[in-house]
């Protein structure tokens, strides 16, 4: 490809939503020409992008390279800290990489100094088990695997009727397109998560977050009990090029979990998927949450790959 080896590669920090809509562009491309599990899921990567526009800036924490005008891998950097770093197949293992985890690196550095707390541990980043170019690269950089918070990513096909079930008395399935109290979708957020900093969400985060390109409120469901506030939801992304749905976070306040109140949401977001032409969905959750992987398994997701945490040492 012309791209290889060039000195045309450019890189500069993010500006503003336009790259943004070129990384998911970036990302949908991506996984057209290799496989589902070569690159994350916009929904996965928009709700880590919301992460990162929640706590940190966005100038500092992501970098783009360019090819001419083409955007061809992006690194960004999270809390935990963790970094997440894509390139086009194209130009993959033509060094970015390394221009990547090393810039990384030097604003981890940097962050480390004002918020040694918070920054304090080595950096992160997944890998997926099959994807062995990349654990090696990796290892041969000071990264070791270190057997926590491993994901698991399942799969569904959407091609047959999805179940329906009877939903409790003074229940509800709706989403936020029909459903308006944001300050509670955002506590139902904060409820399931906290204290992790995925769950550190205000009312005026999530309303931004509704703002992000691909959100979509008829993806984004809830279940509600019969008070009237949110038992559980679930957010919904779609990925029109490939065909693929994703759903995620999954979560229900602990005052309602094992109540079937999950898998009715769950069920509503795969029949919207449905309707909407995907025609398989993936999930993802720790491989140790076996709450979540036995729910997913009984809704038909089987397991199609694992996401391992490499951790660089100090």
């Amino acid at each position: 490809m012309p791209v290889k080896n060039t000195p045309s590669v450019s890189s500069r920090p993010y500006r503003d939503e336009s790259d943004l809509k070129d990384m998911l562009d970036m990302l949908m491309v991506g996984r057209l020409y290799t496989n589902d599990w070569h690159y994350p899921h916009i929904g996965e990567f928009l709700f880590n992008y919301f992460m990162v526009a929640c706590h940190l800036d966005l100038e500092v924490c992501i970098r783009l390279w360019h090819h001419h005008s083409q955007l061809v891998a992006y690194a960004m950097l999270g809390e935990d800290p963790s970094i997440d770093c894509q390139v086009l197949p194209e130009v993959e293992w033509t060094g970015l990489e390394a221009q990547a985890f090393s810039w990384a690196v030097e604003t981890l550095a940097k962050f480390s100094s004002r918020f040694t707390a918070e920054w304090s541990d080595g950096l992160v980043s997944g890998v997926r088990q099959d994807d062995l170019k990349r654990i090696e690269f990796l290892e041969n950089n000071g990264f070791r695997y270190r057997g926590q918070f491993s994901e698991v990513n399942m799969l569904r096909k959407l091609d047959e009727p999805i179940p329906q079930l009877e939903i409790p008395a003074e229940c509800q399935v709706l989403c936020m397109a029909q459903f308006d109290d944001i300050a509670d979708r955002a506590a139902a957020q904060r409820d399931v998560w906290q204290p992790w900093t995925v769950g550190n969400v205000s009312t005026a985060d999530y309303k931004r977050f509704m703002q992000l390109p691909e959100y979509r409120p008829d993806l984004d469901v809830v279940t509600l009990a019969p008070d009237g506030t949110i038992a559980a939801y679930v957010n919904g992304w779609v990925d029109p090029i490939n065909s693929i749905g994703d759903l995620g976070p999954v979560g229900a306040r602990p005052a309602f979990r094992r109540q079937g109140l999950t898998r009715l949401a769950l069920l509503e977001s795969l029949r919207r998927l449905q309707a909407l032409g995907m025609d398989r969905v993936c999930i993802s959750t720790g491989i140790y949450n076996t709450p979540a992987l036995n729910l997913y398994s009984s809704l038909g997701f089987t397991v199609v790959n694992r996401v391992l945490d490499y951790v660089q040492a100090g």
